[in-house]
């Protein structure tokens, strides 16, 4: 392949990707606010974010709980902001898995660890992992207030309270659209604990 070929693919990837951003972000802007507002109001009030996802997902989960326990922004200081991982224990994920069925990792996690009035994240990019929907029905189940960020369409948009759908099929557009999502929701939940 030539470099004016692949100079081509490049320009071509990255317009198909920012068009799946612009067109989710023009659809989803207020679930964006809402759920930015919802985090940022968890936490002032003493509870907890929980986040999961399985695979990508499963690095996003951990990115972006990492992001709110340290620090996003350069230009604010601010303490820690209580949100964990589900999806990064590894012993008890292979210990529960091994046991029981990895349908349970995150529910599990979430009867152990969950409170009333916490927040769940859970990120899946094709909308049909069976431990994400196990996960928002016991959430449910605890009065924890659920978050959605997902493909598009899927049977899982009724279970959550807040519901961010990246409008595209393709995984990996989803999966980008999805870091900038995370990018915005952090910036806005230190903006609420910060300048409030």
């Amino acid at each position: 392949m030539n470099k004016s070929k692949l100079k081509a693919k490049i320009k071509k990837y990255v317009s198909e990707s920012n068009s799946v951003s612009f067109k989710t972000v023009e659809l989803s802007e207020q679930e964006i606010i809402n759920a930015s507002i919802l985090l940022g109001k968890t936490l002032k009030s003493g509870n907890k974010i929980m986040i999961c996802g399985n695979g990508g997902s499963a690095s996003d989960s951990s990115h972006l709980a990492a992001e709110f326990t340290n620090q996003f922004s350069d230009n604010i200081s601010r303490h820690g902001l209580a949100a964990i991982s589900l999806s990064s224990d590894s012993t008890f994920i292979t210990a529960h898995s091994n046991d029981f069925s990895f349908e349970t990792v995150f529910s599990r996690q979430i009867e152990s660890l969950g409170k009333e009035n916490d927040v769940l994240l859970g990120i899946t990019t094709s909308g049909k992992s069976k431990n994400i929907l196990k996960a928002l029905e016991q959430a449910n189940s605890m009065n924890i207030k659920t978050i959605l960020l997902t493909g598009n369409n899927t049977i899982l948009n009724k279970l959550a309270s807040i519901t961010i759908n990246i409008q595209s099929e393709n995984t990996q557009y989803i999966q980008e659209s999805m870091l900038q999502i995370e990018h915005l929701l952090i910036s806005f939940v230190e903006e609420i604990i910060c300048k409030s």
